[in-house]
């Protein structure tokens, strides 16, 4: 199943497309942390996991980033990217790249940028929701 499906049928399942209720009905705990110029990290501890969002950020970054690392947490639940980028030569640009998709299919779907954007550009679209043009083609189906 690609990012897309999964993100549909996680919206249909839990009814919602808000990062936080979907790691609520999924027992994924959320921490607030203060974490310096790191908006987050996705962790799991034994049968724990965890999305810890930097607190210092404005609501709609903290959205972003529960969304993303949602994304890790559903795509790659057994992955501990932060010890694999400072210990090992292991690329970790995929799993970035899949929850950096993950994260625009549940926040911003093709509908809604249809709807909201209507008669804009990809660029004008990337420049309003601060996102690069690549995540915004492929959330329109443009690249994939």
């Amino acid at each position: 199943m690609g990012i897309k499906e999964t993100v549909t049928e996680l919206c249909r399942k839990y009814g919602t497309r808000d990062p936080f209720e979907i790691a609520r009905q999924r027992r994924i705990l959320i921490t607030f942390e203060p974490l310096g110029t790191i908006n987050g990290y996705y962790s799991k501890s034994y049968r724990t996991q965890v999305i810890h969002i930097n607190q210092d950020l404005p609501e709609q970054h903290q959205r972003w980033t529960c969304c993303h690392e949602l994304g890790h947490a559903i795509l790659h639940p057994k992955a501990n990217t932060p010890f694999l980028r400072k210990n090992t030569l292991f690329s970790i640009d995929r799993y970035e790249v899949e929850a950096n998709r993950f994260a625009v299919e549940l926040r911003y779907p093709a509908q809604y940028l249809l709807e909201e954007f209507e008669g804009c550009t990809t660029n004008q679209i990337a420049q309003a929701l601060a996102l690069p043009v690549s995540l915004v083609e492929y959330a329109l189906g443009k690249k994939g």
